[in-house]
């Protein structure tokens, strides 16, 4: 099993230290510290492991250290900046891992970027040496490029002649929607085995300076002086401690503070529930930071983000995911409240982040996502979002025979009209109603209302109203038709119907290149037999089929 739960006293492939408003993360990559036996993480290549401990650190910079403005993001091994992706391990790895890996990447990427745009953090790469393929998307991620002038190193993204595969973590995307880089210029940088170096890699954009090594480190402290003074960062603030994620496994029962799950293998399923908050939320921003990790909504973002990271990674068969809440939808709506009400403190700004970030991950998740809507439930606002987010939504018209619960009723709040937004830069409300925004503004007016169900029905907010007679029949018959179902198909339709609307760089990513990497790695052309991926290093010559397909 794959633990995404770590901390810095358990890395074992970066450095991090802080001076002043300034963070330095250093990769120095343990060789024999791979996940797994069989490969080695030779010249600052990586796997997995050596990801989830970035994410994790990305997590903490924002935080754990709110005084920090600058990052900067380099090599503590002499020579080498990073290698990329290790193709031993991705040789041996199972396709479903491969796309994973790829997956988890992007969104790690794609949480450094985020830090820079809505969190004051300015991420510089520090270029110490040769920068290939994903270690060259690290350093796109990062808002500047700087690259030591040593005639030695260089930028390059060299996976279509060396791998027959593509850059998986947004690395042509980045090129051309990121750094403008001409589509002939990039066409040929992408075919370069030796990649780029010196004057030229700064004229076309791949890089944003180069300096000699006795001006090197000046270049580079110049940047992260001139990111620290345009930063909107508390100098002076204190963080909170992202203490240690509980969680406990008993069979096919997972079990957090706020979130569970239980698994019923048989019907490929598995059941996230989701608690509501008990107790009223502080009403300003100090009383949420006195919190801390404790703080519900914060909470539920670590918990839901570990949930959702474990089921797609060690449960892959597990292809449909139930979604259920429970709980006083009042306490969700204050803690809503007082989300939006804070915006201007910087913990109730990350929190919010956060948030947006892992309802992403189940947006980009390849499972199918039911809402399961019921006496009790409590799907109002952040929580009503699950509802959103999923496939199809059901909610029972009334109440079961004998059951005296009041009937399930969904409720809106501020937090489903602009903070969470999709990677396609719109609402779930605006992606559910494309160009309708006169419903969405209708919406809007209806906060705080609580919705039975078919008024939530006649709203769009849900799928199917059942009553209890048909509700066991429809979603018994729904989840065993899914389960029967191609999950190859059910991806590719998933994806496709879910990200409408106008594209941006992050969903062109997910929703492009994510689909392009998990054919491209399938074919024989990669990994075949006589395929790139398997003789890479070996002194064979691939074998390509010659068809265009």
């Amino acid at each position: 099993m794959i633990d995404f739960r770590t901390e810095p006293a358990s890395y074992r492939h970066w450095q991090l230290s802080i001076d002043g408003r300034v963070a330095t993360l250093a990769m120095a990559v343990d060789e024999g510290g791979g996940l797994r036996d069989g490969y080695e993480l030779k010249l600052n290549s990586y796997d997995l492991g050596v990801d989830i401990e970035l994410y994790d650190t990305v997590q903490r910079l924002r935080f754990e250290h709110p005084e920090v403005a600058a990052v900067i993001v380099t090599s503590a091994k002499d020579r080498i900046f990073c290698a990329g992706a290790n193709i031993r391990m991705l040789a041996t790895s199972s396709h479903d891992h491969k796309v994973n890996f790829c997956k988890f990447t992007n969104e790690t990427r794609n949480s450094i970027e985020d830090a820079s745009e809505h969190s004051g953090q300015t991420y510089i790469a520090a270029v110490n040496g040769p920068c290939a393929g994903g270690g060259y998307e690290l350093a796109l991620a990062c808002d500047q490029i700087v690259m030591i002038d040593d005639g030695s190193t260089t930028v390059s993204l060299p996976e279509v002649p060396l791998l027959a595969v593509l850059p998986g973590t947004g690395g042509l995307t980045r090129l051309a929607d990121k750094r403008k880089i001409r589509r002939d210029r990039a066409d040929f940088f992408c075919t370069l085995e030796e990649g780029m170096r010196g004057q030229r890699a700064v004229d076309w954009r791949l890089i944003d300076e180069i300096a000699p090594r006795s001006k090197y480190e000046g270049a580079v402290e110049a940047r992260a002086a001139a990111a620290v003074a345009a930063s909107s960062r508390p100098p002076e603030g204190q963080g909170i401690t992202l203490s240690p994620l509980q969680r406990s496994i008993d069979g096919d029962s997972i079990t957090y503070s706020a979130v569970s799950m239980e698994i019923d293998r048989s019907a490929r399923t598995a059941t996230i529930h989701v608690q509501a908050p008990t107790d009223m939320p502080p009403s300003d921003g100090d009383g949420i930071q006195a919190l801390g990790a404790d703080f519900w909504s914060l909470r539920l973002a670590r918990e839901l983000d570990d949930a959702i990271l474990h089921l797609r990674t060690n449960e892959n068969e597990i292809g449909t995911w139930l979604f259920q809440t429970s709980g006083d939808g009042d306490l969700v709506a204050a803690h809503d409240a007082a989300l939006a009400a804070n915006q201007d403190h910087w913990l109730v700004r990350e929190i919010t982040l956060y948030l947006k970030r892992t309802l992403k991950r189940i947006d980009v998740t390849s499972r199918s996502i039911f809402a399961m809507i019921e006496p009790a439930s409590c799907f109002t606002g952040t929580l009503l979002e699950l509802a959103l987010a999923a496939d199809r939504g059901y909610m029972l018209d009334g109440q079961f025979e004998g059951d005296n619960r009041p009937p399930a009723t969904v409720s809106l709040t501020a937090m489903n009209f602009g903070p969470y937004q999709m990677v396609n830069g719109l609402t779930r409300l605006q992606s559910r109603f494309l160009d309708d925004e006169a419903t969405v503004t209708e919406l809007a007016q209806r906060q705080g209302e609580a919705m039975e169900a078919l008024d939530a029905e006649k709203a769009g907010l849900v799928t199917f109203a059942p009553d209890d007679i048909d509700w066991q029949d429809e979603v018994r018959i729904a989840i065993e038709e899914r389960a029967a179902f191609s999950p190859d198909a059910l991806t590719g339709m998933e994806a496709n119907l879910r990200f409408g609307g106008p594209e941006t760089m992050e969903s062109k990513i997910f929703s492009r290149l994510s689909a392009w990497q998990n054919w491209i790695f399938q074919r024989p052309n990669a990994v075949g037999e006589m395929g790139a991926l398997p003789l890479y290093g070996s002194g064979q010559r691939s074998e390509f089929d010659k068809r265009r397909v």
